[in-house]
């Protein structure tokens, strides 16, 4: 028998939530929400991803906007999608979702015909199956006769090939059809119908994991020990895993005792419940974290109560779900907060290890200079300022010219007179980090939560004597535009200027003292082999996630420089400015270049720059 190229597929419900964002409010209030990938299926394939297990997932989705966000979504976490497919009638399901208070958590789930309820036999493919260690069925896609059938397809070639079934019971009253549309929350409903059901499924399960409600539902009885062994008897082989919320898990290998407690048991971790959505996903995760790579059942239980805890601390679902290094670290050294969203060394593993892909190297064109800067240009030269965004289209153009397409490419660019050049950037694909305005400027710009969430945001930290505002007072600016960056799921990029009395080294010193923690530094070329030390061992010390260095060309003669930087630690790439564009600039305002003629000088210029900075990368 073939070793399985994966380690698990989960198979039944994907969605978009849709999560209220005002906590405490009714969900008829909700003003604003944020958009994840859902459903338990998703959830657990992008939570086990995360936890270092190679997953995938059978679904269904729309051909629509939110179907291709769920699919790209899922490759983003590096889930194979090869059962994923596209149902051209039906949309993708949706379900809103809102906090209201500690214990009430209204949703409506959207799923009239949709497209993950059409999943059928057909949709479960004997290969894809038989290519991973387990497969994962969910108790609610077995409330429809075609996703039934489809899911005893999977178990019936999984125990062909010799996998593991692993049966999540996920109750959720409504989609049986034992609720209204308005009590998504309903945890449960006693059903004879719904029981039968479920106990079908029981004796091909090598795993079983369910809340007290839901051991109940499987087994037709309220009364949890009866449950348990009811369970038992019609799954004699199966770990019997029951979830207990705040109290943490108990799990049967075995027999069951005659006293709940006396079962296997991990550590539990008293959190502050924020919302309790999701949190059996992120358990079942942490359990099949363990499971599947043969760790003790205390492991397992541990990795399951870490998940489950991670997710009723935070507010979404997937997004919210812990890497393997997050978790790790919460289970080596704890957390001070009882609100784990709270713990600013979590976020910061969390955010740095769930980051979007970036390209290794990166040689940017910047032309994110502001109305200040290039309005007096063209006046100066005759030339009307109106005509300046125009030129930063061609400053993209020119990028773009370079790159023939080849990833490891950006710019940096502004919104006021940039703002053309960024949807043209959008829409093209390419790295673009977009200058956050500061000081005056701050109180008439858009948030950058209101920009696209590929965009970095560049912020500039100038230490030196002519900076428009002293270090120490744009500290607080910073730090608040990070906050709200690394909330909104936003990269940032700092510009630091170190100040005549320091370098560059010190600097970065001072600046991770004050909690600040780039993706990305913008720095000087250094001048000498340690300094670079230097920097490379703040970084090191400070933020072992960053993503790296881009060093500043100062001219257009900077090629050995560049080249020389790019092969010290950490340093990922350049950027070029006016080096690039200011004679093309002065020349095309002056009417003595044509837009072909401008988009070739800048070319030439940046096209020369990028060759010394990859020539530096190879030596």
């Amino acid at each position: 028998m073939s070793s399985p190229r994966l380690d698990v597929i989960a198979i039944g419900r994907s969605s978009v939530d849709l999560y209220g964002q005002q906590i405490g409010g009714r969900l008829e209030d909700m003003a604003s929400f944020s958009k994840a990938v859902g459903g338990c299926p998703a959830n657990i394939a992008i939570g086990t991803a995360r936890l270092g297990l190679r997953s995938g997932l059978i679904t269904r989705v729309g051909d629509e906007h939110m179907g291709r966000f769920i699919r790209e979504q899922l490759a983003r976490e590096g889930v194979a999608v090869d059962g994923v497919r596209t149902d051209p009638d039906r949309l993708t399901a949706l379900v809103l979702l809102g906090v209201s208070d500690d214990h009430t958590f209204p949703l409506i789930f959207m799923r009239e015909n949709c497209a993950d309820w059409a999943l059928d036999e057909g949709d479960i493919d004997e290969d894809f199956v038989a290519s991973a260690a387990a497969i994962v069925v969910t108790g609610t896609h077995f409330a429809r006769a075609n996703a039934a059938a489809a899911q005893m397809k999977a178990i019936r070639i999984a125990k062909a090939h010799g996998r593991k079934v692993a049966f999540d019971v996920d109750y959720r009253p409504n989609l049986w059809g034992l609720a209204g549309h308005g009590a998504g929350e309903e945890r449960y409903v006693r059903s004879e119908t719904v029981t039968q059901h479920l106990q079908a499924i029981l004796p091909h399960c090598d795993l079983v994991v369910g809340t007290e409600e839901e051991l109940h539902i499987a087994a037709g009885t309220e009364d949890t020990l009866e449950a348990l062994r009811i369970v038992r008897r019609l799954a004699p082989d199966a770990l019997i895993v029951c979830k207990r919320g705040p109290m943490g898990c108990v799990a049967f290998p075995g027999a069951i005792p005659a006293d709940i407690e006396q079962g296997v048991r991990g550590p539990g971790f008293p959190v502050e419940v924020y919302n309790v959505l999701g949190a059996g996903d992120a358990f079942m995760s942490g359990f099949l974290r363990g499971w599947l790579r043969d760790e003790p059942i205390e492991t397992c239980c541990a990795f399951a109560n870490a998940g489950g805890a991670f997710a009723v601390s935070r507010l979404l679902c997937s997004p919210e779900s812990p890497t393997f290094e997050e978790m790790r670290h919460f289970l080596d050294h704890g957390s001070p907060h009882r609100a784990l969203r709270r713990d600013v060394a979590l976020n910061h593993i969390h955010h740095a290890t769930t980051r979007r892909a970036a390209p290794p190297s990166l040689c940017i064109l910047s032309i994110d200079h502001g109305p200040h800067d290039l309005e007096p240009v063209a006046r100066n030269l005759g030339a009307d300022p109106a005509r300046i965004p125009r030129f930063k289209q061609l400053a993209l153009a020119a990028c773009l010219t370079v790159s023939g397409g080849a990833p490891g490419y950006g710019v940096f660019l502004d919104g006021a007179l940039g703002r053309k050049a960024l949807f043209e950037a959008e829409a093209k694909g390419i790295w673009t980090a977009r200058q956050f305005p500061h000081g005056e400027q701050t109180a008439f710009a858009d948030s950058p939560l209101e920009w696209p969430v590929g965009q970095v945001v560049k912020l500039i930290a100038n230490a030196r004597s002519d900076a428009r505002t002293p270090l120490s007072e744009r500290l607080r600016e910073i730090a608040q535009a990070m906050a709200v960056c690394k909330a909104g799921r936003r990269e940032t990029l700092i510009e630091a200027l170190p100040a005549e009395s320091e370098d560059t080294a010190q600097l970065l010193a001072r600046l991770y003292a004050e909690g600040l923690k780039p993706d990305y530094w913008l720095l000087e070329a250094a001048g000498d082999a340690a300094l670079w030390a230097a920097i490379d061992r703040v970084i090191g010390e400070q933020d072992p996630w960053c993503r790296g260095v881009v060093v500043i060309a100062r001219s257009a003669a900077s090629g050995p420089e560049i080249a020389a930087a790019a092969a010290m630690p950490r340093v990922i790439g350049f950027v070029g400015g006016r080096a690039i564009f200011g004679d093309a600039l002065a020349g095309w305002l002056k009417g003595e270049l044509d837009d072909d003629a401008a988009i070739t000088a800048m070319a030439g210029r940046f096209g020369a720059l990028a060759q010394a900075f990859d020539a530096g990368r190879q030596a």
